[in-house]
Formats: structure tokens, C-alpha cells, sequence
């Protein structure tokens, strides 16, 4: 009987395993939002057939146009909004709109690749073309709406990835896991910020240095050439690169 309950318990992880894999890969959202149509959606045509696309929302009680700034600033020096100690080097994520980060260009490059499209107000989508990750080569797509939900804002987030090699189907499972941790707490992080008051915000104002590693240790380098975040830390330059063959710089 041992070897029946060994098995018994390897059906019940795999499928509670499953069940929370699916539940992080689609938390929040609705089964119109998985299959409508999202900026980068074509961007892996033609790739690998191991892929994996995860959507998942959050409604926030602000309008749109209060929600954007922090969606602009998201990885552009102002760290992350999600689990600071695993993904910011354990710089605290600002809580406010930071002065002197600029508007999202065609071009910025960050440790979630470069930016590829913009709708000022109402969209952004980054990508990476070829990563290695747990020993497959990866492409990555990283796209967030903004919807308006009468008084208040509906966040789409979409990432998508495909991969290439022996491992290929072990990476995305991994991808898969930690993504969901990360993206979920991301979302709620954002959620936070656009309900605090404006005191609040006044006060973690306040607290800026000036130094562009407050808020995010890893590197992004705007279009323009300016950096913020600690210089070579992570791929931004990297990606950079990648902007200028795809001419999008």
C-alpha cells in the first residue's frame, strides 16, 4: 500500500499544483480579458510552439488619468510595486509619483526589456527579444491597459513568453510560478499607491534625494541616453541594443 500512497499523494500535488498555477496565470481576470486582443500579442508570430500567455486585472477606485503615472513609472527608477527584497535589491518601491522620473519614450530600457509601444494614458508593452532562463532561450512580452470602469480604472496586465531548447517547457513552468507571485502582488502594489490621499503622497514626496538608486537598484536607461538605478546592474544596456536593431531608437 505504500506505493499507492505515494502515488495517491504525487496526483493530489500535481493537481492542486496545477490548479494554482492556472489561478495565478489568470488572477483577476475575466475570460473576455484572457482572449481580447492586447498591444505585443503578435510580437512572438512565428516563434516556438512552447509558450505561455497570462492576463490577469485589478479594479482600482481611480480614474485613468491617476493611474497612469505610476504605470509610466513602473521599472523606470521607480522600482517594481511587488516583493522589493526578490526584484528591487531591496530598494523600497516609491510610493509616490517620483519628480524627476520622464515620460515613457519609445526606446527606454529596463531589466523587463525595452519599450516597444505606447499609448500615452492608456497603454505600455515591453519586450525581450532572446534570454537565456533555467537553460532554454526565452522571449518575453510585458503589456499593461488601462480601462475606464465608470469613476474608476480597470488594469489589464499580459505576459507573455515563449521558449526554445531541451528545457524549454521546464523553463516556462518555472517562468509561470514566479511570475504569478510577483505579477499578483505587483498589481495590488499598484492598487495601493493610486488609493493613497494626497497628504500621504506629499509626505513620500518629501522624502526624495535625488539619488537615482532611491527607489530602484536595478538599471533603466531612458531614450534619451539618462540613466537611473545602478549602472550595469541587470540588461538594460543590453536591451538598448536591441532598440537600436529593431530601429525603434
Amino acid at each position: 500500500m505504500t506505493w499507492v500512497a505515494t502515488l495517491l499523494v504525487l496526483v493530489l500535488g500535481f493537481a492542486a499544483g496545477s490548479a494554482l498555477a492556472r489561478w495565478g496565470m489568470q488572477w483577476g481576470s475575466s475570460l473576455a480579458e484572457r482572449d481580447h486582443a492586447m498591444p505585443g500579442d503578435d510580437y512572438l508570430d512565428g516563434g516556438p510552439s512552447s509558450r505561455v500567455a497570462m492576463t490577469r486585472s485589478i479594479s482600482i477606485d481611480a480614474p485613468p488619468d491617476q493611474v497612469w503615472p505610476w504605470i509610466a513609472q513602473l521599472g523606470r527608477g521607480a522600482g517594481w510595486y511587488s516583493i522589493d527584497w526578490l526584484d528591487n535589491g531591496r530598494r523600497v518601491s516609491a510610493q509616490h509619483v517620483v519628480s524627476w522620473i520622464p515620460e515613457p519614450a519609445l526606446g527606454d530600457a529596463t531589466a523587463i526589456g525595452y519599450l516597444r509601444d505606447i499609448d500615452p494614458g492608456r497603454s505600455l508593452t515591453w519586450w525581450v527579444d532572446g534570454v537565456r532562463f533555467a537553460g532554454s532561450r526565452a522571449r518575453l512580452v510585458s503589456s499593461f491597459v488601462l480601462d475606464r470602469e465608470g469613476d474608476r480604472t480597470r488594469l489589464v496586465s499580459r505576459m507573455s513568453a515563449d521558449a526554445s531548447g531541451l528545457t524549454a517547457q521546464l523553463a516556462l513552468l518555472v517562468f509561470r510560478v514566479i511570475d504569478s507571485i510577483m505579477a499578483r502582488r505587483q498589481l495590488l502594489g499598484i492598487r495601493m499607491r493610486a488609493d493613497v490621499g494626497t497628504e500621504s503622497r506629499v509626505g513620500f514626496a518629501a522624502s526624495e534625494t535625488g539619488a537615482r538608486d532611491q527607489y530602484q537598484l536595478y538599471e533603466v536607461i531612458y531614450a534619451g541616453g539618462e540613466s537611473a538605478g545602478r549602472q550595469g546592474t541587470e540588461h538594460a544596456a543590453r536591451w538598448r541594443e536591441s532598440a537600436f536593431e529593431d530601429a525603434v531608437l
